[in-house]
């Protein structure tokens, strides 16, 4: 199997010894602590299930810098974002043992216990700075520069031991998944070659045919469909119906065995072409050896070229840092020529009257309404449970 980013070996940050954890827990009531912020709450249960491999901890301040402009750290590694918690709680001092408390789940509990190594203050010229990098804007309309300009101005570096993972499992038992999982699944499917499709959004004919066309192109023994559960932005739809619809979808239109759906903890960074490079890591410390990058992937609004999130693995990712290869996806669509769903830079014979082309606006009012999209679009199955859906909101 494909080896994981960094390391011969997966190393996740969970404690999976039963004995150490319930000592840890005992612990962690007696430490100091802060409420974490969700995106730091995210990047520990990221740590915890081994997708932020050879990670053992929080950056800090010059290794968050480092990676922002050069996406590696100072010591070499190489990575494509900062994974930070900052905070705007004060009291902590370098040197001491905390417990990190979750800020999703009632009550408070402790997700993790953390070694601080620095306590760091961060300018606001360095916050602009990491996020022009990450982002490509400062428009605080960006909503990951908004939550991202929003973290805290203090920042906390060091190890970190994960005791649980979040909502997660509690809210998604049969999708939610650690790299570890995956890839003891990959292995006991005996599968070699793994495709990963990435999604926040339930999944139309096109992105359905797009990992059969992976699958196909590149004689994939499975798909891993792997979509995000954490937090998304107002207007995005929720993780249990992006679940069941493309559960449904997989039921009906895919053969037995062949694909693995799943789901990870993480809160959606919307930072275009490095989040695409970030989805790259995880997928091969999950053990798939590629990944479907179409357009615009990770993106929102126009803050990113079509096709940026393919070019900076050519331009910006050197060729030793990632095993995993890139399936480079064009726009896909319906064409009513063919009666199949194609890529659209296959068919320069085509115009824009020979696709089905909808845009999600269209598509999202007539969900409201109980109209179908056109089969073209979207099995009927995945429309009904969107439908059932939007017309709750309009109700």
């Amino acid at each position: 199997m494909i080896k994981p980013h960094g390391s011969d070996e997966l190393n996740p940050l969970f404690v999976y010894d039963v004995e150490q954890r319930h000592a840890l827990v005992a612990e962690a009531e007696t430490l100091p602590s802060i409420l974490l912020n969700s995106a730091a709450a995210a990047n520990a249960v990221m740590m915890g299930g081994g997708y932020f491999n050879p990670l053992t901890g929080y950056m800090n301040l010059a290794d968050a810098l480092s990676v922002a402009e050069k996406m590696h750290t100072v010591d070499g590694l190489f990575f494509p974002v900062p994974v930070v918690n900052m905070t705007n709680e004060g009291g902590v001092e370098a040197g001491s043992r905390i417990a990190l408390r979750d800020p999703n789940v009632e009550g408070n509990p402790v997700l993790a216990v953390m070694d601080v190594e620095a306590v760091e203050a961060v300018s606001d010229e360095q916050i602009n700075y990491m996020a022009e990098k990450i982002f490509r804007t400062l428009d605080e309309n960006h909503p990951g520069v908004a939550t991202f300009s929003g973290l805290g101005r203090t920042l906390l570096s060091g190890p970190i031991q994960v005791l649980n993972f979040s909502y997660f499992q509690a809210d998604f038992p049969d999708t939610f998944r650690t790299a570890v999982e995956i890839r003891n699944e990959i292995a006991e499917h005996g599968w070699e070659k793994v495709v990963a499709f990435q999604t926040r959004n339930p999944m139309h004919r096109a992105h359905e045919e797009l990992c059969r066309m992976a699958m196909e192109q590149l004689n994939a023994d499975g798909v891993l469909i792997h979509m995000l559960l954490g937090k998304l932005k107002p207007g995005d739809i929720p993780a249990e119906v992006r679940d069941a619809s493309i559960r449904k979808m997989v039921e009906v239109y895919f053969p037995p065995n062949t694909v693995m759906v799943t789901g990870y903890g993480f809160d959606m960074l919307y930072a275009g072409p490095r989040e695409a490079v970030l989805h790259a890591v995880f997928r091969q410390n999950c053990g798939c050896t590629h990944l479907i990058v179409g357009r615009d992937h990770a993106g929102v609004g126009d803050y990113y070229g079509g096709f940026d999130a393919q070019t900076i693995f050519d331009e910006e990712v050197p060729d030793d840092a990632l095993e995993l290869e890139i399936f480079s996806a064009d726009h896909t669509a319906y064409s009513k020529k063919l009666n199949k769903v194609v890529m659209m830079r296959d068919v320069p014979d085509h115009t824009n009257d020979d696709f089905v082309l909808l845009s999600g606006t269209a598509v999202r009012e007539m969900l409201g309404k109980g109209i179908a999209p056109p089969p073209e679009f979207s099995r009927p199955e995945v429309a009904k449970i969107l439908s059932d859906y939007y017309q709750l909101q309009d109700s």
